[in-house]
C-alpha cells in the first residue's frame, strides 16, 4: 500500500484545512494510507505523527488555520535534522510528503 504524510509547515494561510481535507480524501479514495504530521517540521523531529482517514478531516473545511498546526523549525535545516526527519518518515513507511 502506498503511504503519504501530510504536513503544514510555516505560517497559517487561508484554505489550509480545505487543502488538507482534499489531499486526505483523495489519497484515501485512491487506496493510500495517510499520516498527519502535527506542528510542521517540528512534528517530524518529535515523532508527532498520526494515521488519518476521511473521518479525520470531516467538519474542518470551515475552520481557520490548520488542524495539523504549524511551526517554524530551524533544526530541520541541519543535516542532523534532515536525517532525523527522514527516519521518522521511514518509520511510517511514507514515501511522499
Amino acid at each position: 500500500m502506498k503511504k503519504i504524510a501530510v504536513i503544514t509547515p510555516g505560517g497559517d494561510a487561508p484554505g489550509m484545512n480545505a487543502c488538507v481535507r482534499a489531499v486526505v480524501r483523495k489519497a484515501v479514495a485512491c487506496g493510500f494510507e495517510v499520516y498527519g504530521v502535527l506542528n510542521g517540521y517540528r512534528g517530524l523531529l518529535t515523532d508527532d505523527i498520526y494515521k488519518m482517514n476521511a473521518r479525520s478531516v470531516s467538519g474542518i473545511i470551515h475552520r481557520g488555520g490548520t488542524i495539523l498546526k504549524s511551526s517554524r523549525c530551524a533544526e530541520i535545516k541541519t543535516p542532523e535534522g534532515m536525517n532525523a526527519a527522514s527516519k521518522r518518515l521511514k518509520k511510517t513507511g511514507s514515501t511522499m510528503l
